[in-house]
């Protein structure tokens, strides 16, 4: 990935680390990508403060940052006292947080990745911080998130092909199917467990952890970059850990209602890349093929009336 222009940052630049908000450098950090995100930005970025009683570095990497004129995550960034990165080209999700981890100061330890749909409830990042400080094998801690107060499935077991293909065929159809309750392996009533993965909407790591592994995986451009990253810490010996008492809210972004086809076509298809690696070898041909035929027959379902 091409390195990211100098950040705007409101800590280290002389003006700036006296400005009105301006955070404080320190062990945590805050991460987010904009993607023409304006509209949800100041909730996020708002939040921070009541979620933790640290002052976080954080940092806003702009996918979209426009050819003319200031940016309004720029304006934002700024108003909130945070770090702006500005990235030349779209390198999608797991790129812009790579790229927004990069810019961080060595002295960071802990690095809480967020969409910028999300609020953070009061106390949630102090309790993921310590929940992840608990053992030094977590490499990554993951809140409950709720949408539309709802709690959303965001600690699951890493897919294999039998609940994958289990849940892409079933899970809209038959919501309490045994493949999708085997995939979606935590919950708030079960309480704190270890899972195989954790919903890269929020999700906080240790930075040791996410840079041993290169941070995420950037050829996912859209979708399982996050599903990658928890399958990977796992097979280098760390533990991604549920934290449900650690509570965020979602304002919508997992719900397939405004989805476009494309985007329904996009994660199919990197969620057949990602079992298709998993499971590499001339003897499972057979079920690799089972499991595209099972992906787009979902992607035909899913894709009905829907918009281009």
């Amino acid at each position: 990935m091409t390195p990211p222009p100098p950040a705007t940052d409101p800590a280290t630049d002389p003006q700036g680390a006296h400005a009105p908000g301006a955070r404080q450098t320190g062990t945590l950090a805050v991460v987010t990508v904009s993607y023409a995100s304006e509209s949800v930005l100041p909730g996020f970025l708002g939040s921070i403060e009541q979620a933790t009683a640290a002052h976080p570095l954080v940092v806003v990497a702009d996918n979209k940052p426009g050819a003319v004129g200031p940016s309004p995550a720029a304006s934002l960034a700024e108003q909130h006292g945070a770090t702006y990165v500005p990235l030349p080209a779209n390198p999608g999700y797991g790129g812009g947080m790579n790229a927004a981890v990069a810019a961080l100061p060595a002295s960071v330890e802990w690095v809480l990745i967020s969409n910028p749909d999300i609020v953070l409830h009061p106390g949630a990042l102090d309790l993921l911080v310590a929940t992840g400080a608990s053992a030094a094998d977590i490499g990554s801690v993951g809140p409950q998130v709720l949408t539309d107060g709802v709690t959303y499935p965001s600690a699951r077991s890493v897919p294999s092909l039998r609940n994958g293909i289990g849940h892409a065929l079933f899970a809209r159809v038959w919501p309490e199917n045994p493949w999708t309750k085997r995939y979606h392996a935590g919950s708030p009533e079960a309480g704190a467990a270890d899972v195989g993965w954790l919903s890269g909407s929020c999700l906080l790591v240790r930075r040791t952890a996410f840079e041993q592994l290169g941070g995420f995986d950037e050829s996912y451009f859209m979708y399982f970059e996050d599903v990658d990253l928890g399958y990977r810490l796992g097979k280098a010996g760390w533990r991604n850990r549920y934290e449900p008492a650690a509570v965020v809210e979602h304002s919508g972004g997992h719900s397939t209602v405004n989805e476009s086809a494309v985007m329904i076509a996009a994660h199919h298809k990197s969620a057949y890349r990602f079992l298709s690696q998993k499971y590499r070898g001339p003897l499972l041909f057979p079920l690799r093929l089972a499991l595209r035929a099972g992906l787009a027959v979902r992607t035909r379902l899913e894709t009905r009336g829907k918009r281009a």
